[in-house]
């Protein structure tokens, strides 16, 4: 074995009932690396840094830890052993201070141990933050930071263990493009210092500049493991999807005196996260909306479906004014809003697959009497489902057992089902796998030909090329550019996104 080679997994089967979920997996991770972990939503990629953490023990196959075999029973045992795991939901508590986080259950004690000692612990801390070059104050409630140094604080806490071994996933889900920056500056130092580094990103772009080598999983299987710099993104999406994925067309819409305009939004103000934005929507157009985090595409999207209220401004449907003021007269126009937030705003988790696709057409499935048409409601939701290929069960299973991109799916459907004629995405394929974004690229595009007028809200500028015909960007709640497909390019809408 390698002596740099700070874990070496090997042959590594884990069952549960009815599922084989690894399948002979394999994995390695040198000192002083950045080693990617991919694969599609289902792939194993969890499963397998879950039996590398402790939280599932394995079924078979062998696990080496810096040259010596071992059996990882627990969390705690990986934690003795150097290896810690940053999860895409932070586990902190807001209303300790950042110190109080890092070493809670292991405080320093004042004399006879009675109290803890606050001094030592902030002492402490500030150390660790002084080798980590990282400027945080050790006595702040983790509350009053930003998401970006609540994740700094995670990779505190997993250092402070010792930690020779860090995991981490999807780091950048929730971080702005600054945000990412610093986090790869940490990463880089931790790299220089020794520390191996697994990296779990649906973000193809981020692998190219932050990691050395990638392993891709498919269906609870090894597939390889290549370097970074001598591998396409290409050929990183294929092994992880082994099929062709759909390439957008794109085809120009009809534009100038031909277009239908459907939509179009005139002097929309909001203090200072709305300033005085118009625009106009054709039909059977994807109309892109570019920015950096906090540059107001969301707050533009909720006020056009009366989600928030607005100070100043008009919304036209079809050449004639409307007045909308709360989401129900945003949906009696034929306006359908898929939020960024599926879970909180756009899904009914712990309710089946056949109430969240009927819920935004509910009266229509009421007979005479005012009771519900069950054989009907199954009939739409089983069409939607098929239509869709929406992979569920049953049309009764609990949506929150789907996949992120089966759940986005169910929420389409729902507006669908609605047959409205504007449809806002706003981050339509976040949190999903490289398949399920081909599937719901090829979706819009066919939503798109049929004549829906579409509004598409992105921060990954490589979809937003992809997909739009035209692109707004917007900076500080204004709009400051508009971009054909043809003149569009990440540099323009960057130069767009950075303008005061």
């Amino acid at each position: 074995m390698e002596t740099d080679a700070l874990v070496r997994m090997e042959g590594i089967e884990k069952h549960f009932p009815g599922v084989h979920a690894l399948n002979q997996c394999r994995f390695e991770l040198k000192a002083g690396e950045v080693h990617a972990l991919v694969g599609e939503n289902g792939a194993g990629k969890s499963t397998l840094m879950k039996v590398l953490t402790g939280v599932y023990q394995k079924d078979g196959g062998r696990i080496e830890v810096k040259g010596r075999e071992v059996d990882i029973s627990s969390p705690r045992a990986a934690q003795t052993l150097g290896i810690s795991m940053i999860h895409q939901e932070l586990h902190l508590m807001p209303h300790l201070t950042v110190a109080q986080n890092i070493f809670i259950g292991r405080e320093p004690r004042a004399r006879f141990k009675l109290f803890l000692d606050e001094g030592k612990l902030n002492d402490e801390a500030q150390h660790l933050f002084h080798r980590m070059n990282l400027q945080l104050d050790p006595r702040q409630k983790v509350s009053e930071l930003t998401v970006a140094k609540q994740q700094m604080v995670e990779i505190a806490k997993a250092l402070s263990f010792r930690s020779d071994v860090l995991i981490m996933d999807e780091p950048t889900a929730a971080l702005t493009e600054t945000e990412i920056e610093e986090l790869f500056r940490m990463i880089l130092q931790l790299r220089e210092r020794g520390v191996g580094i697994v990296y779990i990103s649906h973000r193809m772009e981020e692998l190219k500049r932050i990691t050395d080598r990638i392993t891709v999983m498919r269906d609870g299987c090894y597939v390889d493991t290549v370097a970074t710099e001598a591998v396409t993104i290409e050929r990183i999406i294929a092994m992880m999807v082994g099929r062709e994925l759909y390439a957008a067309s794109k085809q120009e819409t009809t534009s100038g005196a031909r277009a239908e305009r459907v939509l179009e939004v005139k002097n929309l103000s909001r203090g200072r996260a709305i300033q005085n934005v118009s625009f106009h929507l054709n039909k059977g157009e994807i109309l892109g909306f570019a920015g950096l985090m906090g540059a107001g595409r969301t707050e533009v999207a909720r006020a056009i479906f009366g989600a928030d209220p607005v100070e100043s401004g008009e919304i036209w449907m079809h050449g004639r004014q409307v007045q909308i003021k709360q989401p129900h007269d945003a949906v009696q126009q034929g306006i359908g809003y898929l939020s960024e937030d599926r879970k909180q705003f756009g899904l009914m988790v712990d309710m089946d697959v056949r109430a969240n696709l009927t819920v935004a057409a509910y009266r229509g499935f009421r007979n005479a009497l005012g009771w519900m048409n069950d054989a009907k409601m199954n009939e739409v939701a089983e069409r939607h489902v098929a239509a869709l290929k929406v992979k569920t069960p049953s049309i009764r299973q609990q949506v929150k057992f789907l996949s992120g991109g089966n759940q986005q799916k169910v929420v389409i459907g729902k507006w669908l089902n609605r047959d409205c004629e504007v449809l806002i995405f706003d981050e339509p394929t976040r949190g999903i796998d490289i398949g399920a974004k081909s599937e719901i690229y090829k979706l819009l595009e066919e939503l798109a030909a049929q004549g829906k007028a579409i509004i598409m809200i992105s921060s990954e500028l490589p979809e937003i090329l992809r997909m739009s015909h035209r692109i707004l960007v917007m900076c500080e709640g204004r709009i400051t550019g508009e971009l054909t497909s043809s003149e569009a390019t990440q540099q323009a809408i960057m130069r767009y996104a950075t303008m005061r």
